[in-house]
């Protein structure tokens, strides 16, 4: 039997390094092609920041613009001889948002909260300084648990808001109901 001495006469071993080569190559042009894509990523989102800047400087102007024009407007209007318009212009203002309260939709909106046994004797609505509805309601029933139960409903709708009683009248020779006075947050739907 003999034995075989694998011995390699060559100066350097045999390699295979062309597959590592290509691999490596085929590694960096992905690379630079991911090199690329980004560069050119950020030169797109450069330009569209710089004309965003430059949206927001045309419309900053035009704002100042505006609000010059405003403060000139505001100043004739602030004269002696045009106070006379100014609150006639407000009172109308003020009219026109009290008849923007819609009837109909008030009263469908009390339905859905009112126990039947309870009548609404009256009810005037109010705009208040910040513009919000303020009901001023006179309500009647023979007994107190329906209006507690209507005072719940009321507060639990998402339409009406907090609510105080601030009057209560028991019933009399004329009226036989207790009459309940309400002030009731409203914010109707559009």
């Amino acid at each position: 039997m003999q034995v075989r001495i694998p011995i390699n006469l060559a100066s350097e071993p045999f390699r295979r390094d062309r597959a590592m080569l290509v691999a490596s190559f085929l590694l960096a042009l992905v690379l630079i092609g991911a090199l690329v894509s980004q560069v050119m990523l950020i030169l797109e989102e450069r330009t569209r920041a710089s004309e965003t800047r430059a949206a927001v400087a045309k419309l900053e102007r035009a704002l100042g613009q505006q609000t010059a024009e405003q403060t000139k407007v505001d100043a004739v209007l602030r004269q002696t001889q045009n106070s006379e318009v100014l609150d006639r212009n407000v009172f109308l203002n003020t009219l026109i948002s009290r008849k923007a309260v819609s009837w109909t939709q008030l009263f469908a909106d009390l339905e859905k909260v009112m126990p039947g046994t309870v009548r609404l004797v009256s009810v005037r609505p109010q705009i208040t300084p910040n513009n919000q509805v303020v009901l001023d309601m006179t309500v009647g029933t023979l007994t107190s648990e329906p209006v507690i139960d209507m005072l719940m409903r009321l507060e639990g709708s998402p339409l009406f808001g907090a609510t105080t009683i601030s009057t209560l009248l028991p019933p009399s020779q004329n009226e036989t109901l207790y009459r309940y006075r309400l002030n009731v947050n409203y914010a109707p739907k559009p």
